[in-house]
């Protein structure tokens, strides 16, 4: 099953791609979890999510954005909360440079890892989707953020690596970012240069792009705290190895072995 291409919701994608392949020589399996921005649809998309038989939506929004834009309602899905932070208004409203952009997006990527109210909301979000509730049926889910790529990315990153994914696709797949939002980034581009001048494009331009500086933060942030990345979903997500290990399960097929 191919995903339905979106007018109004160009970031939804698998966060098993094509099926990335894993270290033990298993695939991410796909229709599992899907990824994407906020959920501002019209009619037809709304039916077009229907279609994929989601389950459960996992909202990464803070409170103010959810009430700012509600999600559209997709029959047959759980609504979740998780109130994660993004990247400060206030800070967004006047950047006067490069610079100050691309520093703006490393503090909020450090705060995935340093910020204790983050960290429980990530850890939830991975506990939940290791282990459904009983009242939910057993099918695809969809994590989202507001544009797709910071929160939702770092989900993404992380579901990746406890299926067992090489560090370097984990990245590669986060940048593919760039490519399934190039016409929404585009028009908040052009809208920055009507409304800020052109010389403000490539300033905006630093908050709306996924870089590798960005996630690489995190994922040294994670290191640096907890001595790896398993330290950081152990012992600062609060997970359990057998909530991994379940996690894991629900992610990966092993693949036969080749002649």
């Amino acid at each position: 099953m191919s995903l339905p291409r979106l007018a109004s919701l160009d970031s939804l994608r698998d966060v098993a791609g094509s099926g990335h392949r894993t270290r033990d020589g298993g695939r991410v399996r796909r229709h599992v979890v899907y990824r994407s921005g906020e959920l501002q649809l019209t009619d037809e998309d709304t039916l077009a999510l229907v279609g994929l038989g989601l389950t459960a939506i996992h909202d990464l929004r803070t409170a103010e954005e959810v009430a700012a834009h509600p999600d559209a309602v997709i029959p047959g899905a759980a609504w979740r909360h998780y109130d994660v932070a993004g990247i400060p208004m206030d800070d967004l409203i006047d950047l006067p440079d490069e610079p100050t952009a691309t520093a703006l997006m490393e503090r909020v990527y450090r705060s995935f890892v340093e910020d204790a109210g983050s960290r429980r909301a990530f850890g939830a979000l991975l506990a939940r989707l290791a282990s459904p509730p009983a009242s939910q049926p057993d099918g695809p889910q969809l994590v989202h953020c507001t544009t797709g790529k910071d929160r939702a990315g770092w989900a993404a990153a992380l579901l990746l690596a406890v299926a067992g994914v090489p560090e370097d696709a984990v990245f590669e797949d986060y940048l593919l970012t760039n490519e399934c939002s190039r016409v929404t980034r585009g028009r908040y581009l052009t809208m920055v240069g009507a409304a800020l001048g052109e010389e403000m494009v490539p300033v905006y331009e630093r908050v709306l792009v996924a870089d590798e500086r960005y996630l690489r933060v995190a994922w040294e942030a994670a290191g640096t705290a907890y001595g790896s990345l398993e330290g950081y979903l152990i012992h600062g997500l609060g997970l359990e190895t057998a909530v991994l290990e379940r996690l894991r399960e629900r992610l990966t097929d092993q693949c036969p072995e080749e002649p």
